[in-house]
């Protein structure tokens, strides 16, 4: 496997604040709510983001930024530390720092403080741009990339560069590789009327020809990118691969990020787009920039092919904010009406569904020769891109007790062919309060009978010689 090539951010940091709790009551003095706090956590936010998820699976990254002598500018370098290189440009100021407060897990309020000016760019900013793969321009509006405008505008030409904008930031230098504004600040930056697919193609189309860009791709969350090019209406649609639930925050400097990567090892713009589409949608299903497991450890890439969502963080998430978390189980070998009948009433009794796989070695234990018919790749990755389930996660036992046992869902669900009575599962739900229920099966539907009617089917018929 290459090794990944080495990749230059520029941008503005911010320092994220999340401040969490519950809200079940108003203020007795003004009509707002009262928020009783849990916890809070802090992290990098705008481009300290962006370079942070840009060094996951070990490349390098060398994040050229504004920072003071203030404690957010020290929170920053502190939980960055190890992650990516920084080449700082003194700021006259203090960094921003964005506050939200959240009930149960939706925000209730922002606060924005502080802020400076960037001073001007040394020679080891040049350097580091002239020797980069690719250029990340994380750009919130805070002025960095404009201190350092004159370095990108030389190295543009030359080096793949992906400018994420804002409304209140500095133009993208010409000949930018890709522009990724998403469709607020596409219609700000090219105001219309309109918010279809032909609108925001147009935007697109407008916008690369006035920067100058090879591409925009403007982000339209669970509709997909657009991905337009100067001088043509004809856009590439890249839908979202499956659907994706959780906190949208720091979406944007995830795709930015993969696709800037992307280019760094030699893709082309459409194969960056697509690999920023599904990893943007894998790090909002994981909890965004909230999940705390993307401080805890610098993490490693995901694998192409494995579910993209963390079901015990999912669990958690639901929980937290009062859900009830369903879950099922099977081997799901050969997917059939049947069970998407199951999960989508199994869906329905929740706030989310996670289904818990047989493992390959697990599903031949249980069902003999021959089986799985498909490995469990691909059958967690079926079952994923149905609409009512929302997590997978696989075992390696005969029974998932072991795994429910970490997962502790509220409803533990089966077909109509067992009883609760018959479900080793139900004692162990029984520990922390759950509860096992039986739904009505479709009848006549099983992956044995359906593999049987293949096989029949196979055998080449036989007629009589002439």
């Amino acid at each position: 496997m290459n090794e990944p090539k080495p990749l230059v951010v520029v941008g503005d940091v911010l320092l994220d604040e999340d401040i969490e709790g519950t809200a079940t009551r108003l203020s007795p003095d003004a009509p707002a709510p009262v928020v009783d706090v849990t916890g809070d956590r802090r992290h990098p936010g705008g481009a300290g983001l962006a370079a942070a998820l840009a060094a996951r699976g070990g490349r390098e990254v060398i994040l050229v930024t504004a920072l003071g002598d203030d404690p957010a500018s020290e929170a920053v370098r502190r939980d960055l530390r190890g992650r990516v290189q920084l080449l700082e440009i003194p700021l006259d100021g203090t960094l921003p720092v964005k506050t939200r407060v959240l009930a149960s897990g939706r925000p209730v309020v922002r606060i924005d403080r502080g802020g400076g000016t960037p001073g001007e760019p040394d020679g080891a900013v040049r350097d580091a741009l002239a020797h980069a793969h690719a250029v990340l321009v994380a750009d919130y509006g805070r002025h960095t990339a404009s201190a350092v405008r004159t370095h990108l505008a030389a190295v543009a030409p030359r080096t793949p560069l992906v400018w994420d904008p804002h409304p209140k930031g500095d133009t993208p230098v010409p000949r930018a590789r890709l522009v990724t504004p998403n469709a607020a600040e596409a219609r700000a930056l090219c105001p219309g009327d309109g918010e279809s697919l032909r609108a925001y193609a147009e935007r697109g189309a407008e916008l690369a020809d006035h920067w100058q860009a090879a591409g925009v791709a403007v982000t339209l969350g669970a509709r997909g990118v657009l991905l337009a090019r100067p001088g043509t209406s004809t856009p590439m649609l890249v839908p979202v691969p499956y659907r994706a639930t959780g906190d949208p925050c720091g979406a944007g400097d995830c795709f930015a990020a993969t696709a800037a990567a992307a280019l760094a090892d030699g893709a082309l713009p459409e194969e960056a787009v697509q690999r920023a589409v599904a990893e943007a949608a894998a790090f909002v299903s994981a909890g965004g920039a909230g999940n705390p497991a993307l401080w805890r450890t610098a993490p490693a890439s995901r694998p192409e092919d494995a579910p993209a969502t963390d079901a015990f963080a999912l669990a958690e998430r639901v929980r937290a904010r009062g859900g009830t978390v369903v879950a099922t189980g099977g081997c799901f070998d050969l997917l059939h009406a049947g069970h998407v009948g199951l999960l989508e009433s199994a869906r329905r009794i929740g706030d989310c569904l996670i289904v818990c796989l047989n493992s390959d070695a697990s599903l031949a234990r249980r069902k003999g020769p021959g089986r799985p018919l498909n490995p469990e790749a691909d059958r967690a990755r079926v079952l994923a891109a149905l609409g009512s389930v929302d997590a997978v996660t696989v075992f390696e036992e005969d029974t998932p007790e072991a795994l429910l046992s970490r997962l502790k869902p509220d409803v533990w669900v089966k077909g109509g062919d067992y009883s609760v009575q018959d479900l080793p599962e139900a004692e162990v739900l029984r520990a922390w309060g759950g509860q096992a229920v039986v739904l009505p099966y479709l009848d006549g539907r099983s992956t044995t009978l359906l593999a049987r009617r293949a096989a029949q089917a196979a055998v080449p018929l036989r007629t009589p010689p002439p």
